[in-house]
């Protein structure tokens, strides 16, 4: 290949500074390969186009994992946080997630000083307009990968080209796009080629991308309008405010010493009849129902005309007004992400309380963009027919910024592994959520916008964020991501945890006057004999806090999180150890290794369909083969019996 440049030799290279790219190209230059990373803009670094936030329902367990596995995500969060909240805390530990309002500029500010600043890394200013192929190797099928090509054999990605002529040659390559690929906002019966926030978009390796065999798919999401604060009535509107407690994301941050007193205010307002009203009589005039916009938005983040539209029972919609840093007055109102046109925009957000005379800074719009067809990817995130390409975040279909920072650290490990002819690392959906995350695209793929939610795990109970670091840190590690002297303070918390669960199984409480006043004050059932402190612990009406008169010789010497974990860890542990059974026979098929040449066509008992579908998806193992849309459990016992034979 004809270099330009003979520095620009890279071992990986990375297309996109979104939360995807950031995290792929720290990771990868922190495990000591020389790595570049590609942005349209040096601006547009870690930007935040939708909400300013970080976590959320199912995002924030992304988050704590990342932080585990030593990316960077969760502490630039804890620097940038102006509101927290920990959702579903009235709910059980398997569903509480933290989230933060945060500083959009300074997140931006952050991120890209942490990058300027990463030993191995440069970073570039500069449009991707072609990947660089060479054919080597085996040859294939186009229907291999499902798309109409032709070409006598494998491929494997050797670099890249920028719009203005320059290669780069690197071993291997992340893309990492975002909503940027061939992009269009979206507002009324205006589209303009346009990538989010009216930046400039990547106009030409969506084509490349196809010609070279790769599926694609029309994606699309939104963003609601953003309005200065000064012309908000916030007399009349709910006051949100944060914690008490403030909660860090990241075991490397120091307490964070805000409380609810000067954590920014968040606020709460309704859609109305009338607000229904002007949507109704406008929907001819909104793209999604003209027909203008073609790309599938995402099921869990529906519009206000959506909304309306489709849950037509409901008299009116929660609206969420919340500050985009502490140096703006924009305020993000989330909930009313809509295309419609300007002047319905307006009437809308007017036709709200407090919201009466709002004035709007930023239109809400929405985008369309390309995004690949993510079957088409290995667990390790790289193409199963490309070799040295590997694709991350928004670009592998699915939405959010903590989906996309869980896909760009793994891809960037397995990028700089690869460099190294050091052995590929995979996570499977027993082990976290960004196993489960990773699993679903590879296994079932995608057809809207995936997004990550409690609901989507069959272990949640197992998979909490305040364990994340005991199921993964070792893997940080030894990755080279984590600090040996964090993971002897992770050894440490871990030990103290089990010596309180062992003194509290050990500790006897007698049925005294004093111990049956404390259980009917708390509505627990007296004692008439002595029972073990845990078996007080485990009542749903007791807790440490109310049997501290009791619990004498409880320590005062070690953090409170410590009798968080514990308790977490009493009252649920005959449920995790269900859970932890069934992870066991899980693990036991994933174990299952399925040979990466075999011929299913010519196995005995396989259905046509499942022939078909195998040959396709080519899983790596039993597990990962029984989560194929289309393959039954008859399936999976003929290819196991066909496997025992060889």
């Amino acid at each position: 290949m004809n270099i330009i440049n003979k520095n620009n030799i890279y071992d990986v290279a990375v297309i996109g500074g979104g939360h995807a790219g950031i995290e792929a190209a720290i990771a990868a230059a922190r495990m000591g390969v020389k790595s570049i990373i590609f942005t349209l803009s040096l601006d547009a670094i870690g930007n935040m186009p939708c909400n300013p936030s970080i976590g959320g329902t199912g995002k924030g367990h992304l988050v704590f994992e990342i932080d585990a596995l030593g990316g960077e995500m969760a502490k630039i969060a804890d620097k940038t946080m102006l509101q927290c909240r920990m959702l579903n805390s009235s709910k059980g530990p398997a569903v509480h997630s933290l989230r933060f309002q945060s500083d959009r500029k300074k997140y931006h500010a952050l991120m890209k000083q942490t990058l300027e600043n990463q030993k191995n890394l440069d970073i570039y200013q500069a449009e991707i307009t072609e990947i660089i192929f060479e054919s080597v190797g085996t040859p294939y099928m186009a229907s291999d990968i499902g798309h109409d090509v032709s070409c006598p054999c494998k491929k494997h990605a050797v670099g890249v080209k920028t719009r203005t002529g320059e290669i780069f040659e690197a071993k291997n390559i992340i893309i990492a796009c975002g909503t940027y690929l061939d992009s269009n906002i979206i507002i009324g019966d205006s589209s303009v080629e346009s990538g989010a926030d009216n930046m400039a978009r990547s106009s030409y390796l969506s084509e490349n991308l196809k010609q070279n065999g790769i599926e694609m798919m029309r994606f699309k999401t939104g963003t609601p309008p953003r309005v200065h604060s000064d012309s908000i009535n916030y007399g009349v509107l709910e006051m949100q405010c944060g914690d008490r407690e403030i909660i860090n994301f990241s075991g490397e941050t120091k307490k964070l010493n805000k409380t609810n007193e000067n954590q920014r205010a968040c606020y709460i307002t309704y859609t109305n009849e009338e607000t229904h009203e002007i949507i109704r009589e406008n929907l001819h005039r909104s793209p999604m129902y003209s027909g203008q916009i073609k790309g599938t938005g995402a099921r869990y983040c529906p519009s206000i005309e959506d909304k309306v539209v489709r849950f037509a029972d409901k008299t009116r919609h929660q609206i969420f007004i919340e500050p985009m840093g502490e140096d703006t007055k924009e305020m993000y109102l989330q909930g009313l992400s809509t295309s419609m046109p300007i002047d319905i925009q307006k009437k809308i957000i007017n036709s709200m309380l407090g919201l009466e005379n709002a004035k709007i800074m930023r239109p809400a719009y929405a985008i369309e963009y390309d995004c690949c067809d993510p079957l088409q990817l290995r667990r390790s995130l790289e193409f199963k027919n490309i070799e040295n390409l590997f694709g991350a975040g928004q670009f592998n279909g699915t939405s959010g910024y903590e989906e996309a920072a869980a896909q760009g650290l793994i891809a960037g490990i397995n990028a700089a592994l690869k460099a190294q002819n050091k052995p590929e690392f995979t996570l499977d959906r027993a082990s976290s959520y960004i196993g489960m995350l990773i699993d679903d695209l590879v296994t079932k793929g995608t057809k809207e916008p995936y997004r990550v939610m409690t609901s989507r795990t069959e272990y949640r109970l197992s998979l909490r964020q305040d364990n994340a670091d005991e199921r993964l840190m070792k893997y940080g590690l030894e990755l080279g991501l984590i600090n040996p002297a964090r993971y002897t303070k992770l050894q440490a918390k871990i030990e103290l945890i089990e010596k309180e669960i062992e003194r509290v199984k050990n500790k006897t409480v007698y049925p005294t006057d004093k111990t049956n006043k404390i259980l009917r004050e708390n509505n627990a059932s007296e004692i008439n004999v002595g029972i073990k402190l845990i078996d007080l612990l485990k009542r749903p009406e007791l807790n440490y806090e109310n049997l501290k008169e009791i619990d004498a010789e409880r320590p005062d010497d070690i953090p409170e999180e410590i009798f968080k974990l514990a308790m977490i860890k009493i009252r649920y542990g005959g449920y995790i150890k269900r859970e932890e059974a069934e992870i066991l026979r899980h693990k036991k098929l994933e174990g299952r290794e399925i040979p990466k040449d075999l011929d299913y066509s010519s196995l005995k008992g396989l259905r046509i369909e499942a022939v078909q579908k195998l040959e396709k998806m080519r899983p790596e193992n039993i597990g990962e083969a029984s989560r194929i849309s289309g393959i039954s459990p008859a399936d999976i016992t003929a290819l196991l019996i066909n496997l025992d034979k060889f």
